[in-house]
């Protein structure tokens, strides 16, 4: 009987390999927990009636306005712009309390005249030649803008920080290890967003972003193209461009299993 004597270097691949692999389980693992908790505790919600995208510009002007100081204070306490009326907003409710988790709104334009927000005050910044918006069809484009997610559904001490609002990872913490510490909050809105995206057969949407949002975005599995510069425009900025074959291309399989609940509570509504 032979004995299989392996090379050194070989016996270190294989043990490389085994770990490497109860790595991605642990990981997957963890991202399966996420997604099978998240339908108990947040329902995604299309904001159709006008008291429901009240609930939106309050929770924007509790963000943007009165803790990001990025835009000013409204006495009706509700932050709206030219934008809203052609777009969808999302909504997240926290079912234990019925209040709300957070937003984010989909830039629909179906006109010539309608702008994104970001071919308005960034166009300049798009420098990717076959990738600017203005390229295609406007029923073709949207944009995904005024992610917020307010500071009492950011209890934990690693969440106390400004860029939490708007769903970027504290990078002195976070790591691409530690999904089990991703505001997924965040993940769940911008998976809604997502899902209604496809629902409307839009091929083509843009983010003007943080690079460190779009870092965070990556960790699992969402692959935004960077199409420009980073700029000052609120902050440090720039342009970012995704497509349903980058989104399904790249997302991890535990948050693949988180966004087919949400498309599946999105269509009971």
């Amino acid at each position: 009987m032979q004995t299989l004597v392996l090379h050194p270097e070989h016996q270190l691949s294989i043990l490389s390999a085994i770990k490497k692999g109860y790595r991605n389980f642990l990981t997957l693992r963890e991202a399966n927990r996420i997604s099978t908790h998240f339908a108990e505790y947040f329902s995604p919600i299309i904001a159709t009636e006008l008291s429901l995208q009240l609930e939106a510009f309050n929770i924007r002007h509790r963000v943007y306005c009165e803790e990001l100081h990025l835009e000013p204070i409204q006495e009706n306490a509700l932050e709206q712009d030219e934008f809203d009326a052609y777009s969808i907003h999302c909504l997240l409710k926290h079912l234990s309390t019925d209040a709300f988790a957070g937003t984010v709104r989909i830039v629909r334009p179906t006109k010539v005249a309608e702008l994104l927000p970001i071919e308005k005050f960034c166009s300049d910044s798009i420098t990717h030649e076959t990738l600017h918006p203005k390229l295609f069809p406007r029923e073709q484009i949207c944009e995904l803008s005024r992610l917020a997610v307010p500071a009492e559904y950011r209890r934990r001490q690693i969440d106390q920080f400004s860029g939490a609002a708007t769903g970027v990872i504290n990078q002195e913490v976070y790591s691409e290890k530690e999904l089990r510490c991703f505001p997924f909050i965040a993940v769940g809105l911008y998976l809604a967003a997502a899902s209604t995206v496809l629902n409307h057969n839009i091929s083509h949407t843009y983010v003007m972003m943080e690079p460190r949002l779009a870092r965070s975005m990556s960790f699992i599995g969402i692959k935004f193209e960077k199409i420009g510069p980073t700029i000052d425009y609120h902050g440090k900025r720039a342009p970012y461009y995704i497509n349903p074959h980058l989104f399904f291309t790249h997302l991890s399989l535990g948050f693949k299993s988180m966004f087919n609940n949400i498309i599946k509570q999105l269509e009971k509504k």
